[in-house]
């Protein structure tokens, strides 16, 4: 029988290549949108006909039953949130609505119209915040140093919570910084990619960015939806930290998409103090042990190779305007 799947946050980056996935494996693929007069959907244009959209809004409980209903799916992954660390701070009730609640409301729907679906929450490395150590892994206490953080742990240990307290098959992923060509501009790799294609292309001559030396492990999106999809795989459900284990510097993302490209990014990048975080979070570095030895995960695109095609993609974009 062929399996359904619901993924809200469809139409965002990692939505895109789950839907990707799921169809390659042949699952019938239902995608949760707002209902709104300027949706974007650029990322899943190319699979408009083989993916069915259903509307819903994680402010509205009623709207997420009937779309559970409408769907019947087998898993449900939720992607949707608001996702951009900044905005957070300007719109700190409005992101707790979305990134927190909303995942309680889907619980909720999914508890009364589908218990037996499997669950997949999207937590994210911004839980643990103010380190208290590195590596970090599924035991390393949490500390989160935004509003998006804050959000992310509620959503996380709710999710916990329903798994523990109604028997839930729900997992979340701690994924951390996960990037392609398909990432929103506003994120730092991404306007780094295109900036330092518009600079090549003579586009534009100066990148304004906050703190250099904030170190991240850098993933490739397409990579990290496969560990979603083998979070939900296995027959219990548990938690699981994906990343590569390597720490990069905002500094040496503009090293190498300015080098891709034939330029020393030391000519174009100028330090911007107001672009740094009220309360920064200098470095976050995953072990993803678990995943590599229970999920048989292991990421594929390396550091280098990412920004590379991040950077060539946004490149090809701009010459074909």
């Amino acid at each position: 029988m062929q399996k359904r799947a619901l993924i809200t946050g469809v139409s965002g980056q990692d939505g895109s290549y789950l839907a990707e996935l799921l169809l390659e494996k042949g699952y019938r693929v239902f995608g949760l949108v707002r209902r709104s007069s300027n949706e974007q959907l650029e990322r899943i244009a190319h699979l408009s006909d083989r993916i069915e959209l259903v509307r819903g809004d994680l402010l509205d409980q009623t709207s997420l039953v009937h779309a559970v209903k409408e769907s019947a799916p087998d898993e449900i992954y939720n992607l949707a949130a608001q996702s951009f660390v900044p905005t957070s701070w300007q719109e700190p009730v409005l992101t707790a609505e979305f990134t927190a609640l909303g995942v309680t409301r889907l619980l909720e729907a999914l508890r009364q119209v589908a218990p037996t679906a499997r669950f997949y929450q999207a937590s994210s490395s911004e839980i643990f915040g103010k380190v208290r150590q590195s590596p970090q892994d599924e035991r390393t206490p949490f500390w989160p140093r935004s509003p998006y953080g804050v959000a992310k742990l509620y959503a996380h240990w709710i999710t916990v919570n329903y798994r523990e307290s109604y028997g839930l098959h729900a997992c979340c992923g701690i994924l951390f910084n996960h990037e392609s060509p398909r990432r929103g501009v506003e994120f730092v790799t991404r306007k780094i990619t295109r900036e330092a294609a518009r600079i090549r292309l003579g586009q534009s001559r100066e990148l304004r960015l906050g703190n250099l030396e904030a170190r991240r492990d850098w993933g490739y999106a397409g990579d990290y939806v496969r560990a979603m999809w083998l979070m939900l795989q296995r027959e219990i459900p548990d938690d699981y930290v994906i990343a590569t284990g390597e720490m990069h510097s905002v500094r040496e993302v503009c090293e190498v998409a300015f080098g891709e490209l034939g330029l020393d990014w030391r000519e174009h990048v100028v330090h911007d103090a107001k672009l740094v975080r009220p309360a920064e979070v200098d470095l976050l570095v995953g072990d993803a042990s678990k995943a590599r030895r229970e999920l048989g995960w292991e990421p594929e695109v390396d550091f280098a190779g990412l920004i590379q095609r991040m950077v060539r993609a946004d490149l090809q974009a701009l010459q074909a305007r």
